[in-house]
């Protein structure tokens, strides 16, 4: 009985001279090579030029700031608890009298900090935040860490910097599809928004 008609029977018959020196093995080898210096190179010289890392790619953690550049979050905690490596360490406080330029709500991060040696940048803290406070940037890698002081992110390296925020074209796939089939028409230009 026959398990696949892709078994091969197994010869052993004597190899010929030009097998047994090689030189067509070496040969079709040389010719895949220099095959290969004539097409185009599929590198990028990285430093200089940055590959698009697409619309669902999750990199550099942000905490978002409304329009009036007051903190989005409410340390709820809902981040913290949706982390399936448990690298989010939030301390709530109330705000104070005076405070209201600085929280939208009531109740704020005092510390929020992410360890970015334990995150897996899988996108559940951004899914469950309710206030939309927490992104993962689709345009930007987390910096190499050098020190090991560099790796708990508190927020001030998380907190939107106003003056360059965070834009992108679509929040959505449904978004994006519309955005694509919009420049392929040759539609109006890209004016960036905020988050909803």
């Amino acid at each position: 009985m026959q398990l696949t008609d892709r078994s091969k029977q197994v010869s052993n018959k004597e190899m010929t001279l030009a097998e047994r020196i090689y030189l067509p093995a070496i040969a079709t080898g040389m010719a895949i090579t220099i095959k290969h210096f004539f097409q185009k190179k599929v590198t990028i010289r990285y430093p200089e030029v940055k590959r698009y890392l697409g619309p669902v790619f999750r990199g550099r953690h942000v905490l978002k700031r409304d329009e009036e550049g007051r903190e989005r979050c409410t340390a709820c905690g809902l981040c913290a608890v949706a982390c399936p490596a448990e690298a989010i360490q939030i301390v709530a406080e109330e705000r104070q009298k005076g405070e209201e330029h600085l929280y939208r709500e009531e109740k704020y991060a005092a510390i929020y900090e992410v360890n970015m040696l334990r995150c897996i940048f899988c996108g559940l803290c951004e899914e469950a935040c309710p206030k939309q406070a927490v992104y993962l940037r689709h345009d930007e890698f987390v910096p190499v860490f050098t020190e090991r002081d560099q790796v708990i992110w508190g927020k001030d390296l998380l907190t939107e910097n106003m003056n360059n925020r965070y834009l992108r074209k679509a929040w959505t796939k449904e978004e994006q599809e519309e955005q694509n089939l919009i420049e392929a028409a040759g539609g109006a230009e890209f004016v960036p928004r905020s988050i909803p």
